[in-house]
């Protein structure tokens, strides 16, 4: 039984040993008074345990969609999500909240750090909200994370301080705070310089290292090589998959 109230092998779709996602037929409709706009269409995508994927095209392709589809921010016309054993599309908005701050950390491209809170209790609300560790635990490994990052020593400096680099490297640690397995970063590096942006895809990497998985929406092609796998979406399909060593 799922942590969530949803048995993990319900359903025509299961992820077998070494996957932590499966997206199966997945399908994205939006309708609206210019008619209808198929946004993903027959999405089917596996992504193993410590994989570093990067999805790359257009813009409108529906990269943003895709990663919305399974980190449960939009949920599928049609088709079927698994994320880490759990049917993410059958999930009610409860069991999604209580699931996504446990399994996915989401990295955002505007950092969307709260501007009333330091560093450290910004990378502390995730473990406040869900109280995946004791309180005493929360600031020490809020200053953990953060010096994994290289930014401890701006833990109580306020977002508005820090430069979008050290932002970006907060909203990282942020996303570690409760230790998910995915860790899903939609165009993280598109409002750094290229010296910054080099810096997130090396902590990327070492995130890798370590066991992580992760997606990254990203337009920019030369560093979307950085991943293990490169998934090309054009008009809301998969065009091409690129894989190196």
């Amino acid at each position: 039984m799922s942590t969530y109230g949803i048995t993990a092998n319900i359903g025509s779709h299961e992820l077998s040993n070494g996957r932590l996602v499966d997206l199966a037929h997945v399908e994205k409709t939006y309708r609206s008074s210019a008619g209808v706009f198929r946004a993903l269409q027959s999405i089917d995508l596996s992504v193993n345990k410590g994989e570093f994927v990067s999805i790359i095209g257009k813009s409108g392709s529906g990269k943003s969609t895709l990663i919305n589809m399974i980190t449960g921010i939009d949920r599928p016309t049609s088709g079927e999500v698994w994320v880490d054993h759990t049917a993410v599309h059958r999930l009610s908005e409860e069991q999604m909240a209580l699931w996504r701050g446990r399994s996915v950390g989401i990295v955002f491209q505007f950092f969307q750090l709260l501007p009333m809170l330091t560093a450290a209790e910004n990378v502390m609300l995730p473990m406040d909200y869900h109280a995946s560790y004791p309180r005493v635990e929360r600031p020490e490994r809020a200053m953990h994370l953060l010096e994994q990052l290289g930014t401890q020593h701006l833990a109580h400096k306020l977002p508005g301080e820090l430069s979008g680099g050290q932002q970006q490297s907060v909203a990282i640690a942020r996303a570690l705070a409760n230790s998910p397995p995915l860790i899903a970063a939609d165009e993280p590096t598109g409002n750094l310089d290229s010296q910054m942006a080099d810096h997130v895809l090396t902590l990327f990497e070492s995130l890798v290292d370590d066991g992580k998985t992760i997606l990254m929406v990203t337009h920019d092609q030369d560093l979307s090589t950085r991943a293990l796998r490169t998934v090309v979406l054009a008009d809301g399909q998969i065009a091409d998959e690129i894989r190196r060593s």
